[in-house]
């Protein structure tokens, strides 16, 4: 997430927004496949898997912290993406590119600002989750 705010967004609001508008299509088209998917989709699933195992090995405190880990990138990673940037990745999938650079310029600034709100909270939480996990490793071992 923070790569996409820092630099591909940034590239694509200077280009032209006729590119802009093909090229977050096709990589909003070609993110769908099995390299990404279990990283994106995996992640709260694994902290979660690891807190239970640590509740197990009696790692309380550590695993506290990687729950809250996959609890914070399931309930606002992988729920916001879900609730707001996969349904505006679909109407702008639905969009035939215009021509005219000006209904270009209007489309993108419709989609592109908003986007990145919801991609800047992602990026906040994802890196929550990774303070919590890191936060976590370092319990390891207390009681």
């Amino acid at each position: 997430f923070y790569a996409w705010v820092c630099s591909t967004m940034w590239g694509l609001d200077m280009a032209d927004p006729r590119v802009a508008i093909v090229a977050m299509q096709a990589m909003n088209a070609s993110v769908r496949n099995a390299v990404f998917a279990p990283a994106f989709f995996g992640t709260a699933p694994i902290l979660l898997l690891t807190a239970y195992v640590m509740m197990r090995e009696a790692q309380r405190s550590a695993a506290l912290w990687f729950g809250l880990a996959g609890i914070v990138v399931a309930l606002l990673a992988v729920a916001l993406t879900a609730a707001f940037n996969i349904p505006m990745n679909e109407a702008l999938a639905r969009v035939a590119v215009p021509q005219d650079i000006e209904a270009a310029r209007i489309i993108w600034a419709d989609y592109s600002p908003q986007w990145q709100v919801w991609n800047q909270i992602r990026t906040v939480t994802s890196g929550i989750a990774v303070l919590f996990v890191g936060i976590g490793i370092m319990r390891l071992g207390t009681a």
